[in-house]
């Protein structure tokens, strides 16, 4: 099924994020990991994609075998970052030999130590989301930045290049992650007001170790609301008391959401189906 009929559909769904291995010496654990999240069978997984497509093959394994042999729906993550547009045509045929229908188009990070110009053929993630919808029939998603991408010169420009990829055919659109949900129904209007109409997906990060509060803001600028950085601060050195906190709060978060209309979470799982286990746990009578 492709992820613009789910989201049609009237009823909340709740899907996971997982990523493939960096190195192939760690793939069977991460893997086995991400088979354990897509048993916990969310409404559908997304399989991110290294730097420079460097997990390319891994991240078209996890995502057909979560289809196939667990029988979750999959969307496998393109980046156009050091891509060819020979490259993307080749693993766009790949994705649909496996049997991949959706995928999120980004343009990607520029990579560490990367000699060159990463950006050769695809400069913005409109370029490629118009590849992919002129290559096949996928469903296309994208992703927004409720406070603004980091390289935008200021918000008004990033809802305007962000309106360019839905123009250019991008079917919903999944947030970065943030902590205060007021950012997100804030984000909401400013885009709906742009003329932005698809479905917009909160990206919902549960932190539950004290160094990825760092690691977060550093990798999203995201702002950290006083009330989070007190639970971080209280728990951060107790691994498992702050693993249950940062539950209990992602948690919240998305019942807020579904308290006030939204009916499609996307929780960035971090291949922990501890982690993913436990919210889908909370929710065990709100998802019914």
């Amino acid at each position: 099924m492709k992820i613009r009929e789910m989201l049609q559909k009237d009823y909340v769904t709740l899907s996971f994020e997982v990523f493939p291995p960096k190195t192939e010496a760690n793939f069977q654990s991460v893997y086995q990991a991400a088979m354990d999240v897509a048993a916990l069978k969310p409404s559908y997984m997304s399989v991110t994609y290294g730097a420079g497509g460097s997990t390319r093959g891994n991240t078209m394994t996890i995502a057909r075998d979560i289809q196939d042999k667990v029988g979750v729906e999959a969307i496998a993550h393109l980046t156009c970052v050091g891509a060819t547009r020979e490259d993307i045509r080749q693993t766009l045929k790949e994705l649909q030999e496996a049997g991949i229908e959706n995928i999120l188009a980004l343009r990607g990070d520029r990579p560490k130590n990367f000699e060159g110009e990463p950006f050769i053929d695809y400069h913005y993630a409109s370029e490629l989301v118009e590849e992919i919808k002129a290559f096949g029939d996928f469903c296309v998603g994208g992703a927004c930045y409720p406070e603004g991408h980091v390289d935008a010169v200021n918000k008004k420009a990033d809802i305007a290049n962000l309106k360019k990829k839905v123009d250019a055919g991008c079917e919903y659109l999944t947030t970065q992650m943030f902590f205060d949900n007021n950012i997100y129904y804030n984000f909401l209007y400013r885009i709906r007001e742009a003329g932005i109409t698809v479905p917009v997906i909160p990206g919902i990060m549960p932190i539950t170790r004290a160094t990825q509060v760092k690691t977060a803001c550093a990798l999203s600028g995201c702002n950290v609301p006083e009330r989070f950085r007190n639970l971080v601060d209280h728990f951060g050195e107790n691994p498992l008391a702050m693993q249950q906190a940062g539950i209990a709060y992602a948690t919240d978060q998305i019942i807020d959401l579904i308290a006030n209309g939204v009916r499609h979470i996307h929780v960035y799982s971090m291949n922990k189906p501890e982690v993913a286990a436990g919210i889908q746990r909370n929710l065990s009578e709100i998802l019914k």
